[in-house]
């Protein structure tokens, strides 16, 4: 039985990278081993364990082969005959094709070190079209190591167009397709990941709603991400939200259920796309302010109208100044107490008129001093 770390962290090792996370490969092993052995198994038809301690996760060594369509289409075959080698040759890129053994020593028989050297995303072998997935798996690598001068072999990239043209990603499952786009997302290069998608032709196919990307907005949206800082809350969700401003509001009509994102991401790109234009005015009309807010609901939700004004922080268009006065305003008409309108005598329908009205009085102080 021989262990070696294999994948995303010798790749980052070797990229002077932070390792965030470590995956093993053991040679020689059965499942009964592993349990004896105290580790504990991860699903039933999949060889992956994790360490009593660390559980940090232990593969033991597998080939794979492709059965029907899709990227869950596979038989996979984990007898303690299996070689290392024979493991490697199933990942996509060279690049995450090396292992190190416990002394530190590298194998690398698919020449992944030179391929790092070269700043070259190449895949392994012919296998890689098995696998849809991969095509959105290696957008994201181009683009979290666009920094470093990386870029895809030519040979792949083709080889990435032919899948797409197979039709292959439609047998992707949403929840697939959100997690590399949510990845992306987190690495800050969502414009890079886009563009490279648009190369191969599977753009629009991920993201319908994509028709209008271009250089242009490209070049925009990757200068406003710059401007953002990671650390943030609502970092990726201040990128989708630019990222899809463009849309009509109807192409965002029903996205969290079209493209299974998350309920948050799906409205707030949906209050981006509605009033955007609005924001791009020097001065807002007092009306035009107030069907805003009650659009958003900001008298029940106020934490929309937060993230809106998060999102217009970082949109280079939006004047800063905008974004103060209306922080002003709806501060002013949040204070607007329904209990003030009541101990006026108002009753029944009354009240919400006079609660609008009054809240209507408190922008107008604010827009139009």
């Amino acid at each position: 039985m021989q262990v070696y770390l294999v994948g995303g962290a010798v790749r980052d090792e070797l990229l002077q990278r932070p390792v965030t996370e470590r995956d093993y490969v053991v040679v020689g092993a059965t499942p009964e081993q592993m349990l004896a052995l105290g580790y504990s198994q991860v699903g039933k038809d999949f060889p992956v364990f994790l360490h009593p301690e660390t559980k940090e996760e232990y593969a033991l060594a597998r080939t794979e082969r492709k059965q029907g369509q899709g990227y869950g289409g596979f038989i996979c075959d984990f007898a303690p005959t299996i070689t290392l080698e024979q493991d490697l040759y199933r990942r996509d890129l060279t690049v995450n094709a090396i292992a190190k053994d416990q002394q530190g020593n590298l194998i690398d028989p698919y020449n992944g070190q030179q391929d790092i050297n070269n700043r070259v995303l190449r895949h392994v072998s012919d296998a890689f079209s098995e696998d849809p997935l991969r095509v959105l798996r290696v957008a994201r690598f181009a683009a979290r190591y666009h920094y470093l001068g990386f870029s895809i072999a030519p040979e792949t990239q083709q080889l990435m167009t032919q899948m797409v043209a197979s039709q292959e990603l439609a047998t992707l499952t949403k929840e697939r397709v959100w997690m590399e786009i949510e990845k992306s997302l987190t690495d800050g290069q969502i414009e890079v990941f886009c563009n490279i998608l648009q190369k191969v032709g599977a753009l629009t196919l991920i993201m319908p709603m994509l028709t209008y990307w271009s250089e242009e907005h490209a070049k925009q949206l990757a200068s406003a991400i710059q401007s953002l800082d990671n650390t943030q809350a609502n970092y990726k969700l201040i990128q989708f939200c630019l990222w899809l401003a463009p849309s009509s509001l109807d192409a965002l009509e029903g996205i969290e259920q079209r493209l299974k994102i998350p309920n948050k991401y799906a409205q707030s790109a949906r209050d981006y796309c509605q009033h955007q234009a609005l924001l791009l005015h020097s001065k807002i009309d007092v009306s035009a302010a107030l069907a805003m807010f009650n659009q958003l609901d900001l008298w029940r939700r106020p934490e929309r109208f937060d993230l809106l004004c998060q999102v217009a922080q970082s949109d280079a268009q939006i004047h800063n100044d905008v974004i103060d006065t209306l922080q002003q305003a709806a501060q002013a008409a949040l204070a607007v107490a329904p209990q003030s309108i009541i101990a006026q005598g108002f009753k029944g329908v009354e009240i919400k008129h006079q609660l609008a009205l009054a809240r209507e009085r408190a922008i107008k102080q604010i827009l139009m001093p």
